[in-house]
């Protein structure tokens, strides 16, 4: 397999494992509510979007943050980019801070069961 092809194997492999991951939450709480599939594709896209190429330069500027809060900070970072998926997804809502809490470890959990699943996991 060239390059390219595992680059785009890797990228809907990981869109398809936020859109469990959403649909699970949806599932799990009734203060998360994401309308048709469309809402659906388009937050599992921008979450996977924002974690590979918003939460790293985050993660950088706001290490020594980071480092005094023991991750918790780096917590936040992850709340902060499901609450982006939110945002730019039609549809798509969550309310209360303890159901952004909730969700995103679910979206977490998800995400590392399903890539050792699939043997994406590092």
């Amino acid at each position: 397999m060239d390059a390219r092809r595992t680059v785009l194997v890797s990228a809907l492999l990981g869109w398809g494992v936020n859109i469990v991951a959403l649909l699970v939450i949806d599932e799990l709480f009734d203060s998360v509510a994401i309308g048709r599939w469309g809402s659906i594709l388009l937050g599992a896209a921008v979450l996977g979007l924002a974690n590979a190429f918003v939460k790293p330069v985050l993660a950088i500027l706001t290490l020594p943050v980071i480092l005094l809060t023991l991750g918790l900070a780096y917590f936040a970072l992850n709340v902060l980019m499901l609450a982006l998926a939110e945002w730019i997804a039609p549809d798509f809502k969550i309310d209360g801070f303890w159901t952004y809490v909730g969700a995103t470890i679910v979206v977490w959990l998800v995400n590392w069961i399903l890539n050792t699943f699939l043997g994406r996991g590092d």
